[in-house]
């Protein structure tokens, strides 16, 4: 029988890692050395607690929670929107924004909405693995643009007009998963202009916003009406696991987002709604969050320079490191050597890049601190 095109999406590596450090944690004794969870972009973080009191409020109020709009709830919308206009000074009315289930279920939404089967579409390596294997699924033609240390891994137009053909579209991730790099505001705001004159669409992954570090974060809504931006709860918001997110459209993408986002999910989770709006007002909680990443992201890039690992991008934002091993290494059997003598699970560059990933593995420092630290003097025994 036929298989489709589809199914020869490539593997999510982090997967398979997170695969195998749980294995390894559920054979451990009782006085093995605990393993380090390094691998995985995942607050350490729980729900806001302002956002669980909204939750159980909607729980004992016996209110249905049954389907909301296609693009979510009239109230969180316009939530979002103030959040906009708090965050970056752009007024973007709630017509023009999207709940969706989570920043995974924009993408393809996004992708669907702007571009053809065939389009091409341009973007920086390292790139989040699902980027490239989504278009891949959607008959779309990822073009990678090789980034080095030089650019802070971000794309230039200087990449874009070397390129054979102009891309229908151009994805950019500022804060970065995985190198933690951030495009200057007046670096984005050159792109997006660019690639509006140029009738490139530009997709602005704007998920870490909240989660910086002595830089500012600009967004893509600032200098452009027709960028497709997406953004999540999961992340800044501590929010996994609601899967819940939101995209802002520019208005003619509005009704094919509208009735793609119908076909596909009908709408985004109710309660997930409830508690994403309640989440927008726990501002303090959010911002000692904040904090405590950037305690741990210094303890990280003081420790891995001790232990000589001094190669990687300034982690401007997020929560990753993405270091260099240098040339020849590999980093897949790395990463085996970490967490099979070390117990440190991480994960190899290869997901993030097919061409030179092998030489480069990616850190995550949302773990508690206690285990940033033990990572640390673990990795003085690594070289």
């Amino acid at each position: 029988m036929k298989i489709g095109a589809g199914s020869r999406v490539p593997p999510f590596r982090v997967m398979e890692v997170i695969s195998r450090a749980n294995a390894r944690a559920a054979a451990a004794l009782p006085d093995s050395p605990k393993i380090l969870r390094m691998e995985v972009g995942q607050p350490g973080t729980d729900l806001p607690a302002g956002a669980r009191r909204a939750v159980e409020a909607a729980l004992r109020s016996g209110e249905v929670m049954g389907y909301t709009e296609g693009l979510g709830r009239p109230s969180l919308r316009a939530r979002i929107s103030r959040h906009i206009q708090d965050w970056y000074g752009v007024e973007v009315p709630p017509a023009r924004i999207a709940v969706t289930f989570g920043a995974s279920g924009a993408f393809p939404l996004a992708y669907l909405a702007a571009f053809d089967v065939g389009d091409s579409i341009a973007l920086a390596a390292p790139y989040y693995p699902p980027y490239v294997n989504v278009l891949t699924a959607l008959g779309m033609r990822p073009v990678i643009l090789p980034c080095g240390l030089e650019t802070g891994f971000q794309p230039t137009i200087a990449m874009l007009e070397a390129l054979p053909e102009t891309p229908e579209g151009l994805i950019v991730s500022s804060p970065a998963n995985p190198t933690g790099s951030m495009l200057a505001p007046e670096e984005l705001e050159t792109l997006a202009r660019y690639c509006h004159e140029k009738g490139i669409r530009l997709i602005s992954d704007e998920i870490y916003h909240g989660l910086t570090y002595g830089k500012p974060a600009a967004s893509a809504a600032q200098f452009s009406d027709s960028a497709i931006i997406i953004n999540s709860f999961s992340k800044y918001f501590s929010m996994t696991g609601w899967r819940i997110g939101w995209m802002v459209l520019p208005e003619e993408l509005v009704p094919a987002t509208e009735r793609l986002a119908a076909n596909f999910f009908i709408s985004p989770p109710y309660i997930s709604q409830v508690a994403a709006e309640a989440a927008m007002d726990c501002h303090e909680e959010l911002e000692a969050n904040r904090a405590n990443y950037e305690t741990a992201r210094g303890v990280m890039v003081e420790g891995l320079r001790t232990a000589g690992f001094t190669t990687f991008s300034p982690p401007d934002g997020a929560f990753y490191i993405y270091i260099d091993l240098g040339p020849g290494a590999d980093s897949a059997a790395f990463c085996d050597r970490l967490l099979d003598e070390h117990d440190i699970a991480a994960t190899p560059g290869l997901d993030f890049d097919a061409a030179r990933g092998g030489r480069f593995i990616r850190l995550s420092y949302c773990a508690p601190l206690s285990d940033i630290k033990e990572a640390m003097e673990r990795f003085n025994l690594v070289r």
